[in-house]
């Protein structure tokens, strides 16, 4: 008996802490994304990561930020990118270049229907994650 109220008072625990913990269904993640890394290299306290992305058409990022600053360059399609308020910040063609400053939130997608393909520049804390993910800030879409 004594087993059985023990039992049942650590799955009371469990199912608590487990209603009180963020939801992680609010967070925003990628959908009809690849990529590859190209190269990586450490330099006083700063990993620099190259990667070549690729969002499927109706693809989309997710909501995230970097701990640091990126650098892309559209190689091909069209990327449309989405800030915390909403409101697109551009649409970037083949060729176009963008910066994402740290901590911002936001999210890229692919409207068109054609695959969009980056270079991307990550610019972060040695060790630290290339992103974050989000929770929609309210946009309805991500």
């Amino acid at each position: 008996m004594r087993n059985t109220v023990r039992s049942a008072l650590i799955a009371l625990t469990c199912a608590f802490a487990l209603a009180l913990a963020p939801a992680s269904a609010q967070a925003t993640p990628p959908s009809g994304v690849t990529g590859t890394t190209l190269g990586r290299t450490t330099v006083d306290g700063r990993d620099y990561v190259l990667r070549e992305i690729t969002i499927a058409p109706g693809g989309s990022t997710g909501w995230h930020h970097h701990d640091g600053p990126v650098y892309g360059r559209v190689r091909s399609g069209t990327l449309t990118h989405f800030v915390a308020d909403c409101s697109t910040d551009g649409v970037y063609g083949p060729g176009s270049t963008i910066t994402e400053v740290p901590d911002e939130v936001h999210v890229g997608r692919n409207l068109g229907g054609d695959p969009l393909v980056l270079e991307v520049l990550y610019v972060l804390p040695a060790g630290g994650p290339l992103s974050q993910d989000d929770p929609d800030p309210g946009c309805g879409f991500g």
